[in-house]
Order: structure tokens, then C-alpha cells, then sequence
């Protein structure tokens, strides 16, 4: 036989011989890699830092329903309400846990739910609390309140200015937009932080009064900024508020800031994505200032 021929052979012969068989797809360690990952983010969000959403006005002015923020894990050290989702009831105990300050915006899960709310730090365990015609009283003495101009806040899809909790307030401004006008005050905590609360004045919801309470070892008053419309420590579990005093355990983070917020216009049309932005919202600490 020829070369020319065995060369021909052999191309002949590699040309009927079967294709090599292609490697299956390893689902079991597809699987493995995707578990992997998950419980890297639920770590990452149980125990260092996650991303919350603002559903209700309760926390108004300071957060607007429609605002995403960061809340870290970490500052309190961790308890059961640390984690992403809430599958435990209460556990007692926390690793490594360092109390909260007053004027701290942090993270609850009440204990008759598996809801994450969203409020302020106002008493501390040991502290005698009270509020009376609106006025909190600390330890027998008023926290300050200084009367601001009205905050006109624009109206939109998320902030609408209900009639039912801000009755009168829907006003047109001088460029012919609709906004809220709100009456504000400035409230300074014992330790000097002070930030911006909203009081429509007396309250059919009964939030403007609250029995003298002193607060058990290990937990916390907690109230939101919008002080006529939050279910907070003043409201029973009943109301779906968190029924008094609440244990350090529930506190599962402290808010940091803002990430960006949304006017709930945002539709299928990406467009939509961009425009529905609030302007000058990103990057708002949520730190109380101080004096």
C-alpha cells in the first residue's frame, strides 16, 4: 500500500470513528456551588450587614416609605433576630451584645411576629418613661422639643399625604405641585442627639399617652418618629406594635444609611426605573447628630 493510500486509510477511519463523548453536566456540584453561595449571602446579611426597605410611613420624616437602606449586624453583637429570616420564636441571650444609645434608629422583630419593624431608641433599661399629651417624660423630666417651620414634603405614589393621618396637610405650593405640609419639631435626647419628629397634635390612635413604665434590665423603648401613626412601644401587641418595653434579644441591627428611595412609580418600562429615583436621598445617615 501506497503512502498516499495509508494516509487515506487512516483519514477515512478517523472520520467514521465516533465522536468523543462530551462531559455531563455535574448537577451535584452545580447544586453544591449554588449552596454554597446562599448561605454565604444569608451569613453576609445574618451577620455583617443586609439591605431593608421602608413599607410605612411610621419613621416619617427621617425615612420615607420607599427608601432602601443598610442595616449592619454587628454593632449589638447577634441574637436569634440577627438572622435573614425568622423560622426561631424568641431565644433568650446575645453573643457578645453591647447595648444600644438613645436616638439609635435599629431593627425589631416583635415577639408575636416575624415582621422586622422599624424604630427609634428612646429609653434605656433602668429608665422611667412616660408620655403625656405627646410629651415624653424621662426619668420625671420633658424631652426637649423645639418647634421647626412646616417641612413641605412632595407628594407622590409612596408618600400620598393621607387624609386619615395627616388631616388638612395636602396643600398646593406656589409651583402648582401638590406636597404635605407638616408640622416638625426637633427632639434632643438625654445624651444630646436630636433629630426631627412629626406631631399633628391629639392623637384619636391614643399614642399621645402612655403610662410611667420603668424599663426591665435588657430591654429598650423604642417609638418611631411620625409619633401619631407608629406602632412602637406604646401600642399593645394586639395593635400590632411591640407591647411596651421590648427585650435587647429582639433588636436585630442598627440602620446606617440610605441607599436610594423610590416614588412608587416605578413600572415594566426600565425608563421608569430612573425617573421613579428620589433626588437627595442617597447616602442620608441615619445617625442621630449630636451636640
Amino acid at each position: 500500500m501506497s503512502r498516499d493510500d495509508e494516509e487515506m486509510t487512516s483519514a477515512t477511519e478517523a472520520a467514521e470513528a465516533p465522536a468523543a463523548a462530551k462531559p455531563g453536566v455535574d448537577w451535584w456540584g452545580e447544586m453544591k456551588s449554588l449552596a454554597v453561595l446562599l448561605l454565604c449571602v444569608l451569613g453576609f446579611h445574618s451577620f455583617i450587614a443586609k439591605p431593608f426597605y421602608i413599607p410605612s410611613e411610621s419613621m416619617m420624616p427621617v425615612l420615607l416609605k420607599g427608601d432602601r437602606l443598610v442595616v449592619s449586624k454587628y454593632p449589638y453583637g447577634w441574637s436569634y433576630a440577627s438572622l435573614s429570616f425568622h423560622p426561631l420564636s424568641f431565644i433568650p441571650g446575645r453573643v457578645l451584645g453591647h447595648m444600644p444609645e438613645r436616638g439609635d434608629v435599629v431593627i425589631v422583630t416583635p415577639q408575636n411576629s416575624r415582621e422586622d419593624y422599624i424604630k427609634r431608641v428612646i429609653g434605656l433599661p433602668g429608665d422611667t418613661i412616660e408620655v403625656r399629651g405627646g410629651e415624653v417624660i424621662l426619668n420625671g423630666v420633658p424631652v426637649p422639643q423645639k418647634t421647626l417651620p412646616p417641612l413641605m414634603l412632595p407628594v407622590d405614589a409612596n408618600a400620598p399625604c393621607p387624609s386619615d393621618q395627616f388631616p388638612g396637610a395636602l396643600v398646593v405650593g406656589d409651583d402648582g405641585k401638590h406636597y404635605c405640609k407638616l408640622p416638625v419639631r426637633e427632639e434632643t435626647l438625654p445624651n444630646g442627639r436630636h433629630y426631627t419628629i412629626i406631631d399633628i397634635g391629639p392623637s384619636p390612635s391614643g399614642l399621645d399617652w402612655y403610662p410611667p413604665v420603668k424599663i426591665p434590665a435588657n430591654h429598650l423603648f423604642l417609638m418611631g418618629d411620625n409619633r401619631d401613626n407608629s406602632a412602637d412601644s406604646r401600642a399593645t401587641l394586639a395593635e400590632r406594635g411591640l407591647g411596651g418595653p421590648v427585650p435587647f434579644e429582639s433588636i436585630g441591627g442598627r440602620a446606617e444609611f440610605i441607599t436610594f428611595s423610590v416614588d412608587g412609580s416605578t413600572g415594566l418600562n426600565p425608563l421608569s426605573w430612573w425617573t421613579s429615583l428620589r433626588g437627595g436621598r442617597a447616602g442620608a445617615s441615619l445617625h442621630a447628630e449630636g451636640n
